[in-house]
């Protein structure tokens, strides 16, 4: 026996539950003031509403992070004076991807678009739209967006001059061999003094908590930036790069974009990066209807999606990396609900899923 998935069952609900009111309204009236509903074609009904039903394209997030690296002035001591192996002199830059999702966005179909010509007899005047049209509710407020923030990088660090920091001593060496050897001797003053402030053991000791963190911070920042003149410094930053693909039809691996460690992601024509790929598979979880159908006289009502779902799959240059089922309006059918729920007898309330154009939620009250 084949089981029914969550989705499955509650689609044939709501279509039980349509087809059950419809006809209690077809037994108790002869004649049902209706909402007419017809293709869009512009300037044909001007005194209605045009409304779209979404479809799903596929919105792929790519996080970079770049380091660079700059030498020390003081490099060539590292190991001398602070035991600091391997310390290059050398100026660098790379990238890593820290994150590489996708995530459904729905855009208006423009080849489902429908309007209702509203009729004073019918409660289907209270139809709610997104910005592009696209139908979210009737006879109810749609649900809040969910708005993800928008990307915003990690705050870079309090840094220091470490010039500021040097001595007059220092300053006045006469060689960079003797800077070193007397900033060397300066970190490690430092490093002592906050050890004997964490002991307790300092000849000043602060006089509450507040005071030692803010003394123990300033010398975490000397002795950073003093050290930087031997292990050199490095910085990163994170940006993101979003890119929309419209999955109209099958994707059967595209390049996507191309990414290097030493550039970050490039051109798609620059072969110094490395390609990543991406595949968009109907998996025809829906029917399609016969080319018959497509050609019948719309009937009045609301037409909803009916979505299927789509398999999204990200590959680099040797395997999958990521994959997600995503719904997809696209991929579906689109069905009628009958406009005989919007009788004024009725208090009809319906909620869309803005993704995939679905019944989300659907209240009917029956006549007494």
């Amino acid at each position: 026996m084949k089981l029914m998935s969550k989705c499955e069952v509650n689609t044939k609900l709501i279509v039980r539950m349509v087809a059950i009111l419809f006809t209690i309204h077809c037994s108790l009236f002869t004649s049902t003031a209706q909402t007419s509903t017809s293709s869009y074609q512009p300037g044909v009904t001007p005194e209605g509403m045009v409304y779209f039903l979404p479809k799903t394209a596929v919105r792929v997030v790519v996080q970079v992070e770049k380091t660079t690296y700059t030498p020390g002035e003081f490099c060539k001591y590292a190991d001398r004076y602070l035991r600091l192996k391997d310390v290059s002199s050398e100026s660098s830059v790379s990238y890593r991807m820290t994150d590489l999702r996708v995530e459904p966005v729905a855009m208006a179909d423009t080849t489902k678009g429908f309007s209702v010509k509203f009729d004073p007899k019918s409660v289907a005047a209270n139809i709610a739209l997104s910005d592009d049209g696209v139908l979210l509710a009737i006879n109810a407020t749609p649900k809040p967006a969910d708005v993800k923030p928008a990307f915003r990088p990690a705050p870079k660090p309090a840094t220091m001059n470490p010039r500021q920091l040097m001595s007059e001593e220092i300053l006045a060496a006469g060689s960079t061999a003797k800077m070193a050897e007397l900033t060397a001797q300066d970190i490690y003053e430092i490093r002592e003094s906050r050890n004997l402030l964490i002991r307790g053991q300092a000849d000043n000791m602060p006089k509450d908590g507040e005071q030692l963190k803010l003394m123990l911070s300033q010398l975490e920042m000397q002795d950073r930036a003093l050290s930087s003149l031997f292990s050199g410094q490095t910085v990163k930053d994170t940006t993101e790069k979003v890119m929309i693909i419209m999955a109209d039809k099958e994707i059967e691996r595209e390049l996507l974009f191309r990414f290097s460690k030493k550039l970050g992601i490039v051109d798609k024509d620059d072969l110094a990066g490395e390609p990543y790929y991406i595949r968009v598979a109907n998996l025809r979880t829906v029917p399609m209807p016969d080319a018959d159908d497509k050609k019948k006289k719309q009937e009045p009502g609301l037409y909803i999606n009916v979505p299927g779902k789509m398999k999204v799959t990200l590959y680099d240059a040797v395997e999958p990396i990521h994959v997600e089922e995503l719904p997809a309006g696209q991929f579906g059918n689109v069905e009628l609900l009958s406009g005989a729920l919007f009788n004024k007898r009725y208090a009809t309330h319906i909620w869309m899923n803005p993704i995939s154009g679905a019944v989300d939620r659907l209240e009917a009250e029956q006549p007494k």
